[in-house]
């Protein structure tokens, strides 16, 4: 692959989830969540990113929301179970993403806010105007999704470097 094709790093809330008596890396999904993990899923194939590696956070909410939402992908990812995703700030996932091998052209990172609210703000420069609005007006609820395109290698990817093409939030 050359490194002028557009890359893309999708970010990725988790759904909603519950509140029982576990502590909170250790949460699962509401109903809910359930529910909005799979909508977002069908949502990102609808997208025709075809994402060749998945990052996902160990905590128990990210990886349930990502086991229902690749189950509406056409092909599944390689997917990679990263602790430094949990609580990290967006320079920490910045760094993470700045780890991926040059093969891979297409990455999904699940995380939790506000870092992944926050990387997507950091790392658009630019953006399309309706994603820009929509992201404005909704924030970055439980199982939304941000789409960004940048250019050049994984190591060069930092703060305004990407464009925001593409955002989706659950209906509330």
């Amino acid at each position: 692959m050359s490194v002028a094709e557009p890359r893309r790093i999708v970010l990725f809330r988790h759904a909603k989830a519950d509140w029982p008596q576990v502590n909170d890396h250790e949460r699962p999904l509401a109903e809910r969540g359930r529910l909005d993990a799979a909508e977002a899923g069908r949502r990102l194939a609808d997208t025709g990113v075809s994402i060749d590696l998945a990052l996902c956070s160990t905590a128990t909410r990210t990886r349930e929301t990502w086991k229902l939402a690749v189950h509406e992908f056409p092909h599944r990812p390689k997917t990679v179970y990263e602790e430094r995703i949990y609580e990290a700030a967006p320079g920490e996932l910045i760094a993470l993403l700045n780890e991926t091998p040059e093969d891979i052209r297409n990455v999904l990172l699940i995380g939790h806010n506000p870092g992944v609210q926050g990387l997507t703000e950091i790392l658009a420069g630019s953006a399309e105007e309706e994603p820009r609005e929509r992201l404005s007006s909704r924030g970055f609820p439980a199982a939304a999704f941000a789409v960004l395109t940048c250019d050049g290698p994984w190591k060069n990817v930092e703060p305004g470097t990407a464009t925001l093409v593409d955002y989706w939030a659950p209906s509330d």
